[in-house]
């Protein structure tokens, strides 16, 4: 699965700290998900759309090998 998490945050100028504190989980949590080495649960990934204010899909892209 892909995700646009980094641009996301460029578009808003915030670090990946500022998006951890908004979601409540931590910064390390948060650059695992942008390196693709952790799925978010779908709560995180709800939490993460809301911030940036789009829709889940908009931002975690199923990939064909998923």
């Amino acid at each position: 699965m892909k995700n646009t998490i980094r641009v996301e945050r460029a578009i808003l100028n915030i670090t990946q700290a500022d998006l951890a504190e908004r979601v409540k989980v931590s910064r390390q949590t948060i650059n695992a998900i942008e390196s693709n080495k952790y799925v978010p649960s779908t709560v995180l990934a709800l939490k993460i759309a809301k911030v940036f204010q789009k829709r889940v899909d908009e931002i975690f892209i199923l990939e064909d090998t998923d």
